[in-house]
């Protein structure tokens, strides 16, 4: 059932997004749903139609229709995560392979979202009594571990978001693959796109234009340890590169690499600048399979 609210501005809000504020404020309900409010001239303020970018002043009045029924907040589970770094702005956290970012149609149990509304949310984050709702801002796919940045407010959301697409992130990642590459530095530049009939993410000669730089780290009769750096950030990027050049993967059986109990991709490094003073921050996770003696012949 839709309802009027209203809300006044504090000293807090001051210059703060409209959008920011929703955001916040029905933090269950989701931001296409929100927007599409303030698009339908169902928000005011101080008694006129504002558009998502308005900068809040004290004392404003927010008068907006809203059917929070239509709340979609995640559903808590108890799953223990692995938090590396968390202020009031964002939390960094490694995820372990085999889980999934974000529920599916299918799957809605037991995601990294699932444990983070609950972690954000129970006392155990630096939250107090405020109801946090995670802001994905990058992913990794459910077999890949390691480092992730995860927003705690819509401002950060926002921000960390154009840093992403500016491209101003740094982004490392290890991976053991099939077979020795002879270069020890490298550049794979291929096309991706989607093969709609088989539902596949492949090289593709009108596909999207990829990059991806490697760096040979260490070398077994039978292996390659390499360092991965996606310069731009296409579905199974890494995967289908790595396949490209016939060195596929560990556990990537999909795309031709060798059976192994996980996907030997890990995302070890993560840097950006703080949305909150643009301080820089640097993470670094080793892999859990950088000891690869075990890979030798």
């Amino acid at each position: 059932m839709t309802s009027r609210i209203e809300i006044i501005a504090t000293e807090e809000h001051f210059k703060m997004r409209l959008d920011d504020l929703l955001f916040d404020r029905f933090n269950g309900l989701s931001k296409m749903y929100l927007r599409e409010i303030v698009k339908n001239e169902l928000c005011e303020v101080n008694g006129r139609s504002e558009n998502i970018g308005y900068r809040l002043k004290p004392n404003d009045l927010i008068e907006i229709y809203v059917d929070e029924s239509r709340a979609t907040a995640m559903r808590p589970e108890n799953v223990q995560i692995d938090v590396h770094y968390e202020d009031s702005d964002l939390i960094v956290v490694n995820k372990p392979p085999g889980m999934l970012v974000h529920p599916t149609h299918r799957d809605k149990n037991g995601t990294l979202l699932n444990a983070l509304s609950y972690y954000l949310n129970s006392g155990n984050g630096e939250n107090g009594s405020k109801h946090v709702r995670a802001g994905l801002i990058h992913r990794l796919d459910k077999q890949t571990s390691g480092l992730m940045v995860v927003a705690k407010t819509s401002r950060a959301h926002r921000i960390l978001a154009e840093h992403f697409k500016r491209k101003i992130v740094e982004k490392r990642y290890l991976a053991m693959v099939d077979g020795v590459i002879d270069d020890d530095l490298g550049t794979i530049s291929k096309p991706i796109g989607r093969f709609a009939e088989l539902k596949l993410w492949d090289v593709k000669e009108d596909g999207k234009p990829a990059e991806t730089r490697f760096c040979v780290k260490f070398r077994t009769a039978n292996a390659t340890l390499v360092e991965l750096e996606p310069v731009t950030g296409r579905t199974n990027q890494l995967r289908i590169h790595c396949a490209s050049i016939g060195h596929p993967i560990i556990g990537d059986t999909e795309r031709g690499g060798s059976k192994n109990e996980r996907l030997m991709l890990h995302a070890w490094r993560l840097a950006f600048r703080h949305p909150s003073g643009g301080r820089r921050l640097e993470f670094e996770c080793p892999a859990d399979f950088a000891d690869v003696d075990h890979l030798a012949a």
